[in-house]
């Protein structure tokens, strides 16, 4: 987004007699064309390169500099400097965005829907992105009591593109592989359509779940359907892993702890009279505490391969582990609880009772520096219970929740830590 000609000059916008709502609303116009822009063109995961260009050449009309090719080659950090003098070497507040889309047909009919077969922004991260660059050009505007990093991340999902930013050493800043200063401090938020439209939620400690995943093979023995005798049936004996593994959570982990072991994909057969030699399931385990996720990997490990054995077969196991906790630290949650009740109001501030199950890698950088993640209610209060959720082809992210996500990204740059 270009600065307009008579927009604010450097401190303006922050004079007291300037409204920040009134300055989101004279750059939305243009914001919502670039979300419909990203929106129309997603890439998977590694694959952002014309989402990162697009980025790289706002930032560079806002005269904002930059760092890309980060991330494993997409991934795009810019740095605005405090305009407070004996600022500009302290530690920098980061805000982060991600760029990737999924391998979803798209199905909502906007006229700017996905140009490419397959692939579309089901988890709103157009949005994400778009608030970022607009928290971007309001910021580049202002006075700025601190130093600001913006993180445009690759590959969130399930790939851990801030992993990779954070093994880079982006944290570190110009140090290492970002820029500025080391960050010392990180948001980020994520577009909620079960939250009302207006609403900012969050809580204290554990967020969003640890997220690994599996792919187990089991062998058996290949025989005709007819004569079931002289096979070792990996059918059979999936079938009995499965039900199996739901035991981790309704015998192996106590009642008030969380944990789901969920089979996403069965592979196996090619014809209804032949028992197959291998089938293959692909699935994920979701836990939120350390202690929990050691025992749901061991009590896996030991379910497999035992209850394989137990009907002959043999189990190959790759079991990853992915995404960390998304846990927020206590003095950043309040710091966004508080900015939140000030600009969305008390009764749209919501500190939620119970985390979710879903993960996310923001997580990663909450393993370098006090960090805090929250939702941004996406809900229109017209719909029903049809209201597309996310990775559902009907969903697109609410344009209408763009000005309070900028606004709580400007606030959390720019107000007293």
């Amino acid at each position: 987004m270009k600065p307009k000609a008579g927009a604010p000059s450097r401190g303006s916008a922050t004079s007291g007699t300037t409204d920040l709502s009134k300055l989101i609303a004279k750059e939305l116009p243009a914001l919502k064309a670039f979300r419909h822009d990203l929106h129309r063109h997603p890439e998977l995961s590694f694959q952002e390169k014309r989402t990162s260009q697009v980025v790289q050449r706002e930032l560079s009309k806002l005269g904002i500099k930059f760092k890309a090719g980060l991330g494993g080659g997409t991934g795009v950090v810019g740095f605005l400097p405090a305009t407070v003098k004996g600022k500009e070497k302290e530690g920098s507040i980061a805000l982060r965005a991600d760029m990737d889309a999924l391998p979803i047909v798209e199905q909502t009919g906007a006229v700017y829907s996905s140009v490419y077969e397959g692939v579309m922004h089901a988890c709103g991260h157009d949005g994400h992105t778009a608030m970022l660059l607009g928290a971007a050009t309001i910021l580049s505007q202002m006075e700025r009591p601190h130093n600001v990093t913006l993180v445009f991340q690759p590959a969130e999902e399930n790939e851990g593109g801030g992993k990779l930013m954070c093994q880079e050493g982006v944290m570190k800043g110009e140090k290492g592989a970002g820029i500025g200063p080391p960050i010392a401090k990180i948001y980020g938020m994520h577009g909620w359509p079960q939250l009302d439209l207006g609403t900012i939620a969050t809580r204290s400690g554990p967020l969003m779940a640890a997220v690994d995943d599996f792919v187990v093979t089991i062998k058996g023995v290949q025989s005709h359907g007819a004569y079931p005798q002289l096979s070792r049936d990996p059918i059979v004996t999936t079938a009995h892993i499965i039900t199996a593994l739901q035991t981790i959570a309704s015998r192996n982990v106590g009642p008030l702890d969380a944990v789901v072991v969920t089979v996403g994909q069965i592979e196996g057969g090619t014809a209804n009279n032949i028992i197959p030699e291998k089938v293959r399931i692909i699935g994920t385990v979701r836990t939120l505490r350390d202690e929990i996720k050691t025992v749901a990997r061991e009590r896996f490990h030991a379910i497999v391969t035992q209850t394989a054995a137990a009907h002959g077969c043999e189990a190959q196991i790759d079991y990853h582990d992915g995404y960390p906790v998304t846990a927020n630290d206590k003095a950043e949650f309040e710091r966004v609880m508080t900015i939140a009740r000030d600009v969305a109001g008390e009764a749209r501030t919501i500190q939620l009772e119970n985390p979710t199950m879903g993960g996310e890698d923001f997580s990663f950088y909450g393993k370098h520096v006090p960090s805090c993640f929250f939702f941004l209610g996406l809900r229109p209060k017209v719909v029903g219970d049809e209201y597309p959720s996310l990775h559902q082809p009907g969903f697109d992210f609410n344009d209408d929740a763009l000005p309070l996500g900028i606004e709580m990204f400007v606030r959390l740059a720019t107000q007293p830590m």
